[in-house]
């Protein structure tokens, strides 16, 4: 086990690599002792943290990832050992869905800088919480969707309530790419409804109506776009190919992109348990992954 980034209290032993995105960089192109462990290891694992991915120099860090996992022997026939684990609940399935920026369009950093300097005028927040509220513009119209009430609410003009995961049968997507469906526990209280019956009804009153009328309908449809929607309970082996691009990666350390592990959502930071956790820990324990306690 190796570790490139802050050291971490773990549950068990590693080498610590540096925090130097050079070290990576140095896996490789072979010159790091690391390189002939992996090489030699039977089934060599890689896991990249996404927080690496939105840095300025994430299109060179994903290149030599890449890189290490075609030189290194992490894909093998049978054997995947390229892994990205995501910083968000939904990142996986919306990446399945295609939920990318399109022409002309932006990403979520496009997003804010524009609402920053007063070019945009509404701004949607379908669930999303984990943005800096302070970076939305004073002009941008700003419509909340969600439960829980939590910062993109604190910001909104507009909030339209919707239904907890007890409250609705979904479908979700794990880390790991495997599609999962919850069933409905208890009914939304109040005006709340699912997400997919607000979208629906929106769209008509813009005159774009979307064609679901049914819950069965919107799982038609994802499984249209996506077949691993059709497949509940079962990891689909993902295609490997080209991705990143190569370059010089930054001189800027690996930090860790989450200051409290215990409140990292909506649902944990309305939490009694987890209030109780971060007071008992510190609010801001570097290195601390959840493991230790």
């Amino acid at each position: 086990m190796a570790l490139i980034g802050q050291p971490a209290d773990l549950t068990y032993g590693y080498d610590h690599l540096g925090t130097d995105p050079s070290a990576l960089a140095a896996i490789a192109d072979g010159s790091h002792p690391f390189a002939a462990v992996l090489k030699a290891a039977k089934r060599p694992m890689l896991i990249l943290g996404a927080g690496a991915l939105a840095r300025n120099d994430g299109p060179a860090l994903q290149a030599a990832a890449r890189t290490i996992a075609e030189s290194c022997g992490l894909i093998q026939d049978g054997w995947n050992g390229f892994n990205v684990l995501h910083l968000a609940a939904a990142r996986v399935g919306g990446l399945d869905l295609g939920f990318l920026p399109g022409p002309g369009g932006l990403d979520t950093r496009g997003i804010l800088d524009a609402s920053k300097a007063g070019g945009l005028d509404v701004l949607y927040l379908l669930g999303a919480d984990e943005l800096d509220e302070s970076r939305i513009g004073k002009d941008t119209f700003v419509i909340y969707q969600g439960h829980h009430g939590d910062r993109g609410a604190h910001r909104a003009d507009v909030i339209l309530p919707g239904a907890a995961y007890t409250e609705k049968n979904a479908t979700y997507v794990n880390t790991e790419g495997r599609v999962q469906r919850a069933r409905l526990a208890v009914f939304p209280v109040g005006e709340a409804r699912e997400d997919w019956k607000i979208l629906r009804a929106l769209s008509e009153r813009l005159g774009k109506a979307l064609p679901y009328d049914s819950l069965a309908q919107v799982r038609e449809r994802l499984a249209a776009v996506n077949p691993v929607f059709a497949a509940p309970d079962t990891v689909e082996p993902a295609p490997w190919a080209a991705f990143g691009q190569p370059g010089a990666p930054g001189a800027e350390p690996f930090a860790p992109v989450i200051d409290n592990f215990y409140m990292t959502d909506p649902i944990s930071r309305a939490s009694v348990t987890m209030a109780k956790c971060t007071e008992a820990f510190g609010q801001s324990r570097e290195g601390k992954t959840g493991t230790h306690g």
